[in-house]
């Protein structure tokens, strides 16, 4: 039977809650600080592990305390990464692969929440307490405890709202914050309001639950083994404890996962629209800055239109929330006036990013892989072009050359 987790949320979730509840059910608190010295920002932040009471009853608190050396170096070095400098440090970073991919997509899906508050692309989000080191430790530090935990399913309880306001970086905000709010409704998470007028859901935590948890609601069919408590940073009128239980999936639960589908499920928004008056040049300007702004993909067709003006068919493949700033880009590019619109469901594989070293030099390779099991779990592999293209160049060799040398090498580490 599969290991499975259950986050109870009675007053919350917060990214150090998560945290905390991972050390409480047994994580090793050695493997996890040594594991996140690897980010490389060891020497902006010192970990304290803490047994606290709420309301009487015994919980875990791991607290981030941060290095400030000056008030203007902290504010930089802590407050203001962006998405690229984000995921730079956790792919450097000597961490198990499914660590990486959980704290990349969290961190990802983090940016595409804030970017559709602010009206901003993925990659230009300007991070504020979310792009701090805390918010970095939090999210890896979780990620490598549900690994070492070994768990395959991971289920949480509806949010609560909360109340009130809160001090950000961009002025005092309305409880739930906009970036709760708006990942919330990409999951379509159920809430409820408790009577607690204060900041229940942080971002960081939404993030984390909404990214890997499978399902929010009533607990699932499991046996449990082990429960771990995360105490919160306040007192409330019930305990500030965040729960996780951590379990056997019973055969009923069991049952249905057999009739889950090999392949992932995604929604997409498709765009379309024809183009008869523009240049060539402009259309793939167009197409760089959809890429740009987060689009999964764009193409081109030559088509005919009415009284037989040759044209254009531009299609846009992008997530829902990514629609609107699509569709600006292809209105301020374009001469369009107007785009269809369609939303689909599309069937993905599991995707994995390895850097393989060649005789050439470094390459990293995609590797697609089905949700099944198997011996026959492998799909494809294929090298990155700019990697095989920029080692070509160096070494004087054909592309093709670089790119078999990379294939051979993640062939036999895989293998």
């Amino acid at each position: 039977m599969s290991n499975i987790a259950y986050f109870k949320c009675p007053t919350g979730i917060a990214g150090d809650m998560c945290l905390s509840a991972l050390v409480d059910v047994g994580v090793p608190w050695e493997y996890l600080t040594n594991s996140l010295a690897s980010l490389g920002i060891d020497e902006e932040y010192k970990l304290q592990l803490d047994r606290v009471y709420r309301n009487s009853q015994l919980a875990t608190k791991v607290i981030v305390n941060l290095h400030h050396q000056t008030e203007s170096h902290s504010h930089h070095h802590h407050s203001v990464r962006h998405l690229p400098q984000i995921k730079q440090i956790i792919e450097t970073a000597k961490l198990p692969t499914r660590v990486k991919n959980w704290s990349l997509e969290i961190f990802q899906q983090l940016a595409v929440a804030e970017g559709a508050v602010h009206g901003v692309p993925p990659e230009k989000v300007h991070f504020h307490e979310v792009g701090a080191t805390d918010a970095i430790i939090d999210i890896v530090g979780t990620c490598i405890g549900l690994d070492w935990l070994n768990i395959e399913k991971l289920y949480c309880s509806a949010l609560p709202t909360g109340g009130g306001t809160v001090k950000a970086a961009h002025g005092k905000l309305s409880v739930p914050v906009p970036a709760v709010l708006e990942l919330w409704k990409l999951r379509k998470v159920p809430v409820y309001g408790n009577g607690i007028e204060k900041e229940l859901v942080t971002p960081t935590g939404a993030a984390i639950v909404t990214t890997l948890a499978d399902r929010f609601g009533s607990v699932p069919s499991m046996t449990i083994e082990k429960i771990g408590l995360g105490a919160g940073s306040q007192d409330f009128a019930i305990p500030n404890i965040l729960q996780l239980w951590l379990g056997k999936a019973t055969a009923e639960s069991e049952f249905e996962s057999a009739f889950e589908s090999k392949f992932k499920q995604e929604t997409i928004t498709i765009l379309e629209t024809q183009i008869d008056d523009l240049t060539p040049q402009a259309i793939a300007y167009t197409g760089e800055q959809l890429l740009e702004a987060g689009a999964l993909d764009i193409f081109t067709q030559g088509i005919t239109m009415k009284k037989s003006r040759l044209g254009i068919l531009l299609t846009v493949i992008c997530l829902p929330e990514l629609a609107d700033t699509c569709k600006q880009i292809i209105f301020q590019e374009t001469t369009t006036l107007g785009i269809r619109e369609r939303v689909q469901q599309r069937s993905i594989l599991n995707r994995q990013i390895y850097t393989v070293n060649t005789q050439y030099g470094a390459v990293r390779v995609k590797v697609a892989t089905y949700n099944e099991s198997s011996d026959s779990n492998l799909a494809n592999i294929q090298p990155e072009y700019e990697d095989c293209a920029k080692l070509a160049r160096k070494h004087h060799v054909s592309w093709q050359t670089v790119q078999k040398a990379a294939i051979l090498a993640i062939s036999n580490q895989l293998s």
